[in-house]
């Protein structure tokens, strides 16, 4: 295992910031009451509603669960929800290779482009793409705005449904419950990246009314330079000159996030609009630097819930609905100005069987778009009238529709015979049979049963099951049990298994009139089954350990392989995926101003049939967190990661994935002057030049940013 200067500097600083610690100890603290003045056995009574669709401790949740509150993002100086999940145990936020360098929430070696199988929810809701499924296209959430965040790793489709497979993420707002005044804020750092943010509260006659909002925008890292792509493949066979590389991957970001939220005794009413604007297109839709591409959508997510009966009974019936509107327009130059392409009968890329060479002057565009409504109401009745027993029944019904629109100058449609010049004039393809994907629809029920038994005082029994019926495929049956036994006041074991699913995306069971791949309408779902064995142990008021062990079996993985023709890929349920793991986490609180968190964990995930380790996913994961409040209003907190054992895909020839460590560093101070909070940060410390598992056509992977720095400031009104 290597370990950068940095990572050894940070690690031998330890003792004498325990020391340093020990001799502040003494001074009176001013910091507020929040997650790092709680008692390690507070920590586990801290409420997770994600494990069971009801408020249970975290440490008799039943699941491997984490809960990250907003005095630790605070703390961690996140910007955005990827900052925050990568200090999660066991889950890597990585780089799509697939979508335009998107977030892949990397969880137990279960990792794919498009990252289908993590289910991300807002206050409850699932935020899903129908079209590629996993989450809307570069998806960042700002921080600012988040109350908490509830992970699971595992299946939680016993619960949730589709796409609760490998982890379920819920990301829960901030309210008028917890929002005390009127805030503002804003930054400003490296890369030429803004922040600006506001937050406020009120009631109004019997409601309570909040707002938060946030703007974000940055140039992205110019120093990401990758020196080849896909066109200078092509430049070297053909002896053009075309490649925008060496260049810089395109990460710019522009980002309008509000949340809306009116609160009573028995409803509550959220209206979340998400807007990115010219965002970058990372390495470019088809792997070949697009420096003027862009990526722009809208997101519009409106939920309410109803309860019915008054609180304190023994019924708790509600009604829940919500609507998801999103529109994305993407505009890539697939290949650049001045390229020569091999074109095929279709108009097609095709490099195997070519009608003939073709010169794009104004290069290979395509602008796929889309819009989708999801639609969906739930009915939630808990019952907790009977001893020991408490019964949740849902039932309900959800509608997808999807209207695809495409403009391009390649393909069917466009290119109806082979010309030496193609120009940058584009077809617009939207409404006819040439559209990459047809217009879309399905419609899912289900209902679900579970039961939270407590056998005794120490001993519970968490069971239950969900049946899915999609009108495209069928229906699927997922069923949990969880035992919980608290075998004494320090020690804490899970036993628990579950079955989780994932539904095909319209994109593959449809996809059409595209060079690479093609849909499939006879896909099955993504099947897995996974056992835990956790074990949570307080060994003194200060120090608590817990080891989760893991092994599951996951079938009927969809991938896109080759068909009939050589060049084109058809989706398939064409791959069953083994692994086995273990999540090792330590929390310490030597001092009441001193926090340690530390995890490590490893995963041993290979392809069935081949008998070869899963590709890009981390093996091996070590993070280390110090939150040190070191004088009154003063805090620092030192995050450290390592990450290690990435795996090239088979017949990838390419020299190992090097493992790489990341340090930030974030010194806090409250009341700088009255009512003014500041925060510094310092990102990759140690400037390592780390980098995600690239496609073979960027030969020497994603870099990830330089050494940054960030300055913050917050003001509080009376």
């Amino acid at each position: 295992m290597r370990l950068s200067p940095v990572a050894k500097f940070s690690l031998a600083l330890l003792p004498f910031v325990i020391a340093a610690a020990a001799r502040a100890a003494s001074e009176p603290s001013s910091a507020p009451e929040d997650f790092y003045n709680l008692s390690l056995a507070e920590l586990g009574q801290v409420e997770i509603s994600i494990a069971t669709g009801n408020s249970t401790p975290l440490d008799r949740a039943p699941a491997a669960a984490t809960v990250i509150t907003a005095s630790e993002i605070e703390a961690l100086g996140a910007r955005s929800l990827n900052e925050v999940l990568e200090s999660v145990p066991g889950l890597h936020v990585g780089l799509s290779s697939l979508s335009r360098l998107d977030s892949v929430y990397s969880i137990r070696g279960i990792h794919t482009g498009f990252n289908s199988q993590v289910l991300l929810m807002i206050n409850g809701v699932a935020v899903q793409s129908s079209l590629q499924g996993g989450r809307p296209s570069l998806l960042k959430i700002p921080a600012s705005g988040i109350d908490r965040v509830e992970v699971i790793r595992g299946p939680g489709s016993a619960v949730y449904g589709a796409d609760a497979y490998a982890g379920v993420i819920n990301v829960i707002t901030k309210d008028a419950s917890v929002i005390d005044s009127t805030k503002i804020g804003g930054g400003a750092g490296a890369f030429g990246s803004r922040d600006l943010w506001l937050q406020t509260a009120n009631q109004w006659r019997d409601w309570g009314v909040s707002l938060s909002m946030a703007y974000q925008e940055s140039n992205g890292d110019s120093d990401r330079v990758v020196n080849t792509d896909l066109q200078s493949l092509l430049d070297r066979g053909l002896g053009t000159t075309a490649s925008n590389a060496p260049g810089a991957l395109s990460t710019r970001y522009q980002i309008v996030d509000t949340h809306l939220t009116l609160t009573s005794e028995k409803t509550q009413f959220n209206l979340w609009s998400w807007i990115s604007n010219d965002a970058g297109v990372g390495a470019g839709g088809a792997q070949a630097l697009d420096i003027n591409g862009s990526d722009e959508s809208n997101l519009l997510l409106m939920d309410a819930t109803y309860h019915f009966d008054d609180a304190g009974g023994d019924w708790d019936n509600s009604a829940r609905f919500s609507y998801l509107y999103y529109d994305l327009q993407t505009r890539f130059t697939l290949l650049p100005a001045n390229s020569l392409i091999p074109i095929g009968v279709d108009g097609n890329v095709n490099a195997v069987e070519p009608a003939g060479l073709v010169s794009f002057p104004d290069g290979l565009i395509g602008q796929p778009g889309q819009e989708s409504v999801d639609t969906q109401l739930d009915l939630i009745s808990i019952y907790s009238g009977w001893e020991s027993h408490r019964i949740r029944f849902a039932v309900g019904s959800k509608h997808q529709t999807l209207e695809a629109r495409e403009y391009k100058n390649f393909g069917p449609g466009v290119i109806t015979t082979i010309v030496p010049v193609v120009s940058g004039k584009l077809t617009d393809v939207s409404d006819s049979e040439y559209v990459f994907l047809p217009d879309s629809s399905r419609t899912i029920a289900y209902f679900s049963l579970q039961d939270e038994w407590q056998i005794t005082s120490s001993l519970e029994l968490t069971s239950g099951v969900r049946y899915d019926d999609y009108s495209d495929f069928g229906g699927t049956t997922n069923p949990r049990i969880a035992l919980v036994w608290a075998g004494t006041e320090q020690l804490t074991t899970k036993l628990m298994y579950g079955s989780a699913f994932r539904a095909p995306s319209f994109t593959e069971q449809g996809s059409k009139n595209n060079p690479v791949s093609l849909g499939n309408s006879d896909l099955d779902p993504e099947q897995i089954d996974t056992v835990e064995l956790s074990f949570n142990y307080l060994a003194t008021k200060d120090f608590q350990t817990s080891l989760t062990l893991f092994r599951y079996q996951a079938r009927d993985m969809i991938e896109f392989v080759s068909a009939n023709v050589a060049t084109i890929k058809m989706a398939q349920n064409a791959r069953d995926q083994d692994g086995d793991g273990f999540e090792l986490e330590m929390n310490w609180k030597p001092l009441s101003s001193l926090h340690f968190s530390s995890s490590y964990s490893y995963q041993d995930a290979k392809d069935v049939s081949t008998n070869q380790p899963i590709a890009d996913a981390p093996g091996q994961q070590i993070k280390v967190n110090m939150n040190w409040e070191f004088a009154p209003d003063w805090s620092l907190n030192n995050q450290w990661i390592y990450v290690a054992d990435r795996e090239r895909r088979a017949g990838d020839i390419r020299p190992a994935i090097d493992d790489y460590t990341w340090v930030d560093l974030v010194l806090t101070r409250k009341n700088i002057i009255p009512q003014v909070d500041a925060s510094f940060a310092v990102r990759n410390l140690g400037d390592a030049d780390a980098r995600e598992p690239s496609s073979g056509e960027i030969a020497d992977d994603y870099p990830l940013e330089s050494r940054s720095v960030w300055l913050q400031l917050s003001y509080q009104f009376d």
